[in-house]
């Protein structure tokens, strides 16, 4: 059996054309194709603009800076996401407070939120996990009462809906990522959506070295080789070789969710009534991105079924490891594990197992058999 990974780009030749004819053109580097990009990128999710950068981990850094909060601001956020999240808040200068999960849909919990809230809060940075959108209209609730600005970082999201919506204009600005094992890949590439033109020009100007090139007038009458820098930016700019890929992977971004969905439900029907670990489950009024599929274990440790899996070809993978286990986390913070008992619990009997839109039910079949067959041996 071939090695099934968690994730994978979806390639075909038509994005391969588009690459082609990008490198046949005088543009390489930032130009006419990421504009293409940012106008059809927006226009899907019902935003009034996008800021294309080169990955998403720089579209998360330059929207927290876009929000000119106070040096030593909280920012409430997840512990159970991958460390760009919150290392965001932290290049920023500012600090990361985390709030404890769901244990059903591994998002942040509303509830958790109000109890971190203090004078020094300032933003929240909710992360839509796996592709399932939080609860929106409670965080946005939360944000209203006490005056937070909100940043949804929904680098799984791309394709999902929360009550028929989009998921895109919920927040201030939302988080798209685009690597190869999210909804679509530009390669290496992310984006920051808004409806706010103001935010969207300072976020135009942070990833280009917060140059303005708007300033003729400085240096003379007719002076059209000026520009100015008028804030500390830095190079996260796209290129449209990464633009192109995106453009032309944007127009299957509907068929690439649902055969994700299709694949999700397959795996319900297959290892749904296995007694020894929990599907995860749609809820509320919501279309999930499935950018991964997880299950919790019940009376099996996660370290055999992983090391049993990959003696199978099948690449499963654990996604995440709580943000303040890592050793920098240790060093500069004291944050007690204990206090987040949900996350704990997840993170010891979660396990990611294959799911992107080139596999077959055939290798949902292969996997779902070595499951069972791992159930009595393990």
């Amino acid at each position: 059996m071939r090695f099934i990974s968690y994730g994978h780009q979806s390639i075909d030749d038509d994005d391969i054309q588009s690459v082609i004819e990008v490198l046949k053109s005088d543009w390489l580097t930032t130009g006419p194709t990421v504009d293409q990009f940012e106008q059809e990128l927006a226009r899907y999710v019902g935003a009034r603009q996008a800021v294309a950068v080169n990955s998403g981990t720089s579209a998360l850094d330059i929207a927290v800076q876009a929000l000119d909060l106070p040096k030593g601001s909280e920012i409430i956020t997840t512990p159970f996401t991958f460390a760009a999240t919150s290392n965001a808040i932290l290049y920023n200068g500012h600090v990361p407070v985390f709030a404890d999960i769901d244990s059903t849909t591994r998002n942040i919990h509303p509830d958790e939120i109000r109890r971190k809230i203090n004078s020094k809060t300032r933003a929240i940075i909710y992360v839509d996990y796996a592709g399932h959108p939080c609860a929106i209209d409670e965080i946005r609730e939360i944000a209203r009462e006490h005056d937070l600005q909100l940043i949804e970082d929904a680098c799984h999201a791309l394709g999902a809906s929360y009550n028929g919506r989009q998921i895109g204009t919920f927040a201030d600005m939302t988080i798209f990522s685009f690597h190869p094992v999210k909804p679509i890949t530009t390669g290496e590439g992310g984006a920051v959506v808004t409806d706010d033109p103001e935010l969207a020009a300072r976020l135009k100007l942070l990833r280009s070295h917060g140059i303005d090139r708007n300033v003729g007038d400085m240096f003379g009458e007719g002076s059209q080789w000026a520009y100015d820098m008028v804030d500390l930016g830095r190079n996260y700019r796209m290129t449209d070789i990464q633009a192109a890929l995106g453009v032309s992977q944007l127009k299957k971004i509907d068929t690439f969710i649902k055969r994700r969905n299709d694949l999700a439900a397959v795996y319900e029907e297959m290892i749904g009534d296995l007694p020894w670990l929990e599907t995860p489950q749609c809820y509320g009024d919501i279309t999930h991105g499935w950018h991964l599929y997880t299950v919790l274990l019940k009376g099996i440790k996660r370290n055999d079924l992983y090391r049993h899996l990959h003696q199978n070809n099948i690449g499963a993978n654990v996604h995440y490891i709580p943000i303040y286990w890592f050793t920098y986390y240790r060093k500069h913070f004291q944050i007690d594990p204990q206090a987040f008992p949900v996350t704990e619990d997840v993170f010891d009997r979660i396990i990611t197992l294959p799911l992107h839109p080139a596999m077959t039910e055939r290798d949902l079949e292969y996997i779902s058999g070595t499951l069972k067959k791992a159930g009595s041996t393990l």
